[in-house]
């Protein structure tokens, strides 16, 4: 999720268009898309979890993520209802990972999916138990293999045939035996963004069901005495809205099972379907229901064991977006304000906040779009053409490219951007030498500091 388009402010995956605000309709919160205990009161102060984000951002300085931790934990119960078992549900910690959320994920049940050597020890530093740990990568390397066999982690999701050597050869040095699936890429179309799909043939991860190579890395993992194949994994892709790509990826897969099944003469009792169920940013966007897609993968992947004679697998999901994405709002506070004359009729205004492009990269990267709004007042002015820009030397420094705010917004105002949990905090950078936010928890009336701010004398302290 790291290659950098070029600025088209159309997006060709989202699911709906652009969303324009009614007149006084700006205070709304839409509660699909805000976090749950996000609320406003008569003076226009947004408080969430009874917490005032006006006192989070006096107190802790923005920009800043604020995370509903009720919010977070019950999506994670709502999957695991949807799953039948909270350990069959990996949250995928690429979307958001500190310490403190692995633990919240640790004890609501799930299991966690991680994706490098780093988010591994993040995950082992906040006393996650291995062996619910389900271990992603392309390029893992040595040191990265190492700890996934040391520690015990319950799967090391094989990419690429040069990998299967390496980790039986560590394995073997380790004189353990360590359990693995294999990433299949099903060729399933799940009509997501070209840079955040990935179950197409021409890309980085895993093996092509196609042209036999997932078939063949099966077999080359199960003849490795240090090696023990438990099953297959896939991901079609990331936002997804379609639920049918999830369920026809299923069905491939299920067919791949039986053959290798049949193949091998043991079960694998594994079928890992990954994650990217979609959610709603904007006020027009609805969410992907998890628990249809659930109940829908169970049934097909049980009436296609049934077609083919074998045992139904465990389904394993990895959803990340869909626990994080909605749990959380960065707040910025507003600066610089100037109309731009865009032709001779038409007048744009651009609102500055103090953030951008290193805390929210993904407006840049694939022409997200998200809900902002004004969380310390009420706001009743007309609605006007606008773009909300980050203080970054880029002009495509973009968090809201086209909408219709109201005219009232001034320099001082705190604006929020909802459902920021995902792939934003995670992606931060120091681009222009701006500090990383704070991320802050909320829960029940108490505010929780979960990272510091970056300082300058933090970047300073690394020189050599």
């Amino acid at each position: 999720m790291d290659h950098v388009v070029g600025i088209q402010y159309t997006s060709s995956y989202s699911p709906t268009k652009r969303v324009t605000f009614a007149e006084g309709d700006f205070n709304g919160l839409p509660a699909h898309v805000w976090p749950k205990n996000a609320s406003r009161d008569d003076s226009g102060v947004v408080s969430i979890a009874g917490v005032s984000l006006p006192e989070l951002a006096e107190e802790f300085g923005t920009p800043l993520f604020v995370v509903d931790e009720d919010d977070f934990r019950s999506r994670c119960r709502a999957l695991a209802r949807a799953y039948g078992a909270p350990e069959r549900v990996h949250y995928a910690s690429k979307a958001f990972l500190t310490r403190a959320i692995a633990r919240w994920v640790a004890e609501e049940g799930l299991s966690l999916d991680v994706a490098s050597y780093g988010e591994l020890r993040v995950a082992l530093a906040a006393d996650f138990p291995a062996e619910r740990i389900t271990a992603h990568g392309n390029n893992k390397q040595a040191e990265y293999l190492q700890l996934c066999v040391e520690s015990g982690v319950e799967h090391v999701v094989l990419d690429s045939f040069q990998e299967i050597e390496e980790l039986a050869v560590e394995a073997e040095r380790q004189g353990k035996v360590q359990p693995v699936l294999v990433r299949v890429t099903p060729g399933v179309d799940a009509h997501t963004h070209e840079f955040i799909a990935t179950s197409h043939e021409d890309q980085k991860f895993g093996f092509s069901l196609a042209t036999g190579a997932a078939f063949k890395a099966a077999l080359e993992a199960h003849e490795h005495p240090s090696l023990n194949l438990r099953g297959l994994h896939c991901h079609v892709g990331s936002q997804v809205f379609d639920a049918d790509g999830f369920s026809l990826a299923a069905e491939r897969l299920m067919g791949l099972l039986s053959k290798l099944q049949q193949e091998l003469g043991t079960k694998l009792p594994v079928l890992d379907l990954g994650g990217g169920y979609g959610i709603a940013y904007t006020e027009n966007d609805t969410p992907l229901d998890v628990e249809k897609v659930a109940k829908d993968l169970i049934s097909r992947v049980r009436a296609q064991a049934e077609v083919l004679g074998i045992e139904a697998p465990e389904i394993m999901v990895e959803p990340g977006r869909a626990i994080a994405g909605p749990s959380t709002v960065t707040v910025y506070e507003v600066g610089t304000i100037k109309d731009v004359n865009v032709t001779d009729e038409h007048t744009r205004r651009y609102i500055a906040v103090n953030g951008g492009m290193s805390d929210n990269i993904r407006p840049a990267l694939y022409q997200a779009e998200y809900d902002a709004r004004v969380v310390s007042r009420l706001c009743d002015g007309e609605v006007t053409d606008t773009r909300v820009v980050g203080s970054h030397c880029e002009s495509g420094d973009i968090l809201i490219a086209d909408e219709r705010f109201p005219n009232d917004i001034r320099p001082g105002d705190l604006l929020a951007l909802a459902a920021t949990g995902a792939y934003c905090f995670a992606m931060t950078s120091r681009y222009n030498m701006f500090s990383r936010p704070a991320v802050v928890s909320v829960n029940d009336g108490e505010a929780r500091l979960m990272v510091r701010r970056e300082t300058i004398e933090d970047f300073l302290a690394l020189e050599g």
